[in-house]
Parts: C-alpha cells; sequence; structure tokens
C-alpha cells in the first residue's frame, strides 16, 4: 500500500509489513529507501508495542514540563564528555544554518544508548525513576532497526550481518540516540522565518520515529523540489478506531551514512517540520537515531547492486573516495547544526 504525498503519483509513502509472511520485504524496503527515502512500517510484530510508545511520550510531557534550572542540570552544555547527549533549550539547534536566520522552535532531550546496562549521562528523577522503561525502549528500537538492515543486506546480495556487525553495540560505542522532541506553540512567530525543525537530512543510519495523533509538521522534499505533508497515519482510518487494534505504523527514514554506504543508492531524503496552517497546539515526536560504531569505515558496501547503481548513475561517494569513521562524520556534523 502507498499513500501520495502530493498530485504526482511518483510521490509516494509504501507501508511495507516486514513479518516473516510477506517474503518481499526486503526487496520492498530497498525499492522504498532507494526511491523515497522513507517508508511506513506496520507496527505488528516489531517487538515495540503500542503501550511501549505511549509511555515515552508520557515520560516526555513529564520531562520538558520540569522547571528550567532542573533540565538545565542535564544540558548538553554541561555534558563534560563533549557528545550529543543532553538537554537541548530553544535557540539551540539550527538544523538548515545555510537559509535559516532563527534557530529551530524546539527543545529536545537527547539520550545515548546505555554501556554495560548503565546510562552515560545523568537523568532528572522524572527520568530515572523509570530508566529501566527507557533502557527497554532503546532495546526494543535497536533491534528493529537490526531487523530492517538484516533485510536491506538480503535484497543488496551481501552477508546478512554486514550492516548489523557494523552496528553491535556489544562491539563498542555509536553515536545512537533516542531523541525527545517538543515543539512549543510560542506567541510572536513570524510566518516564513519560524519553522519548528529546518530542513535537513538525518545524520545516522535509520531513523525510527513515533508521532502522535492530531500533531501534523513532517514535510519531506519531493524530487520535484516541492514540500509534501507525510501523513501520520496513512491508513487514514477513522477517529472511532482504536490504535489499541491496530497501532499505528511506525515511520522509518534513511540517514546519511547509509546513503554514503550504498553510493547514492538509498536516499537520505532532506526533511522539516513546519508550524501546522490550520489551528494547532504542541507537537511531541520521539525519534531513534541509529549510529554505527564509532570507528566503522564509511567504505563502499559490497554489493554488485550498489556497484551497478553507481555505475550506470554516475554518482560517487560524497567523500570523493576519502574515507573516514562514522563517529567523525557525526562530529562534523553536530558541530555545524549546534550553537552553544
Amino acid at each position: 500500500m502507498s499513500i501520495p504525498i502530493n498530485k504526482m503519483e511518483s510521490a509516494l509513502i509504501p507501508v511495507i509489513d516486514i513479518r516473516p509472511n510477506n517474503p518481499n520485504a526486503a526487496q520492498q524496503l530497498l525499492e522504498a529507501a532507494a526511491n523515497h527515502g522513507f517508508v511506513f512500517i506496520e507496527n505488528e510484530d516489531t517487538g515495540i508495542e503500542p503501550a511501549d510508545v505511549n509511555r515515552m511520550f508520557e515520560l516526555s510531557k513529564q520531562f520538558f514540563a520540569l522547571p528550567l534550572e532542573v533540565k538545565e542540570k542535564v544540558s548538553i552544555s554541561s555534558n563534560k564528555a563533549g557528545m550529543n547527549w543532553g538537554w537541548l533549550k530553544r535557540g539551540v539547534e539550527t538544523l538548515d544554518p545555510a537559509t535559516q536566520t532563527r534557530p529551530d522552535v524546539k527543545e529536545a532531550f537527547n539520550i545515548a544508548e546505555l554501556i554495560d546496562g548503565e546510562f552515560q549521562q545523568p537523568l532528572p528523577d522524572t527520568l530515572q525513576l523509570h530508566g529501566q522503561t527507557i533502557a527497554d525502549f532503546h532495546q526494543k528500537c535497536h533491534c528493529l532497526c537490526e531487523r530492517v538492515l538484516t533485510h536491506f543486506a538480503v535484497a543488496l546480495g551481501i552477508d546478512d550481518d554486514w550492516f548489523t556487525s557494523r552496528h553491535d553495540q556489544s562491539k563498542g560505542p555509536s553515536g545512537t540516540v533516542l531523541r525527545l522532541l517538543y515543539y512549543p506553540l510560542v506567541d510572536g512567530l513570524e510566518d516564513g522565518v519560524d519553522i519548528r525543525a529546518g530542513a535537513h537530512s538525518d545524520f545516522g543510519s535509520l531513523t525510527l520515529l513515533f508521532q502522535q495523533a492530531g500533531q501534523p509538521g513532517l514535510e519531506i522534499k519531493t524530487p520535484t523540489g516541492e514540500w509534501a505533508a507525510v501523513p501520520i497515519d496513512p491508513s487514514q482510518r477513522s477517529s472511532a478506531e482504536s490504535t489499541k487494534t491496530r497501532p499505528l505504523p511506525i515511520l522509518v527514514n534513511i540517514g546519511d551514512l547509509l546513503e554514503d554506504w550504498t553510493e547514492g543508492l538509498l536516499q537520505s531524503t532532506v526533511h522539516r517540520v513546519v508550524f501546522p496552517k490550520a489551528d494547532g497546539g504542541d507537537r511531541f515526536s520521539c525519534a531513534y537515531f541509529c549510529h554505527p560504531l564509532d570507528d566503522a569505515l564509511l567504505e563502499p558496501v559490497p554489493s554488485e547492486v550498489v556497484k551497478e547503481y553507481a555505475s550506470s548513475s554516475g554518482k560517487e561517494l560524497a567523500r570523493n573516495g576519502k574515507l573516514i569513521t562514522a563517529k567523525d562524520h557525526l562530529m562534523e556534523r553536530l558541530a555545524a547544526t549546534y550553537t552553544l
């Protein structure tokens, strides 16, 4: 099933069932990633229950409602490790620095992957009390990403574990973070100037995005250069239908590293978050940014499918053959994004 996002028939976001009873899941995922960079995955038998998602949104709202002085104690600027962990207040992040005159209108809290079952950063009491819930959600998201990456490996005709071995958190640290996002509706906004999240592509391999019904705003840039809204619920079910019987699908998008690894075959699509044109309120979302191990090299995938694409398209790696590590790539992108 595909969802039209503008009048052009080619601008579609597929909805794919990755359960074992769909033998075509790997090829469908590859085609979606190559043509759109975004795909909805049916959230049935993914390991992530609707109750898990709802609980994370409850904790997110509790966190962002905390007094500023409490959030400041866990801010990204207070992070002595110098990593992408902690709370970001409004004015810290500008995702499209080339065109934005003002920073994104949002707050965020980045929670790093756990090392040996321990958090790498301080958490406020409202989250520390639910540390196991957060840890479990982290793990469930990572497992789902591994399933998707395995499907890509199968479709590309390479070893099943080519991607997953480079994302194996037991082998070392990575830039993977679980990000809680809060986009407040505030007074004094200037149309065409203020934006919730500027146009950008994601930095890592895969992103899982969890959204809430009735809180639109995500848009992707189509091949024609136009912006098109991404539906929160692609099934367009009636409001009376309970998500308990059919959970909202999970939105997955390709990041820059996976595009580099496949020499442009898989697309890291530019997207943004805008203020709704109709009356709307605050927006909350939760994103799991899956990154390779810090020392993973951004070398071309040894796939005949990738080689054939690179040969026919004339595209080259963004690095023009210069190999860097996943951590170096992430640090470069963060340096251009944050104002601390």
